[in-house]
């Protein structure tokens, strides 16, 4: 790798850890090409990625970035699982590693706020983006379809009487 593909790859690391909701940093010692195209395969799935780089270059784009705090994870053959949505990557790598013990979570940062495994594990029982989205939209829309049905009401009521009035009359 020459100085400006190193150069390049420092900016894109850059980018990643600038504009990602959290950062999940795992061991992957003895894990097959299989295994890893199948984490891959669910981070894409949950709107995240994976990414192996070298640690010394991805120090060197953690500088200045609100979650130089993992630079210290970065020792040993790393993995990067990260996310847009700060809940996808903690979930994907959680998950993953419960099902293969070659997959080690070391920690992560959640922007500023750096990641232990515990905080990592934390993260990943929190409900997704779309999660909450969906639960705030049902709650609003809770009131609105109470209010229809109690309009409604009385006048399903008022037509019910009108006819009891009327088939007595007949």
């Amino acid at each position: 790798m020459d100085r400006a593909q190193k150069e390049q790859l420092v900016d894109e690391l850059g980018q990643i850890f600038e504009s990602s909701g959290v950062v999940v940093v795992a061991h992957y010692v003895g894990l097959t090409v299989a295994e890893m195209q199948d984490l891959r395969a669910r981070a894409r799935n949950a709107g995240g990625a994976v990414r192996v780089a070298k640690n010394r270059l991805a120090k060197i784009a953690l500088e200045g970035k609100p979650c130089a705090s993992i630079a210290d994870l970065l020792t040993g053959m790393t993995v990067l699982t990260y996310s847009e949505d700060p809940v996808a990557a903690a979930k994907v790598a959680q998950d993953f590693a419960k099902e293969n013990q070659k997959f080690v979570i070391l920690g992560g940062a959640m922007g500023e706020n750096a990641l232990d495994v515990a905080g990592v594990e934390s993260v990943s029982k929190m409900p997704s983006r779309e999660e909450l989205i969906s639960t705030i939209a049902g709650m609003l829309g809770a009131p609105a379809s109470n209010i229809a049905g109690a309009i409604g009401a009385p006048a399903s009521n008022i037509a019910s009487i009108l006819s009891t009035i009327e088939d007595k009359a007949a």
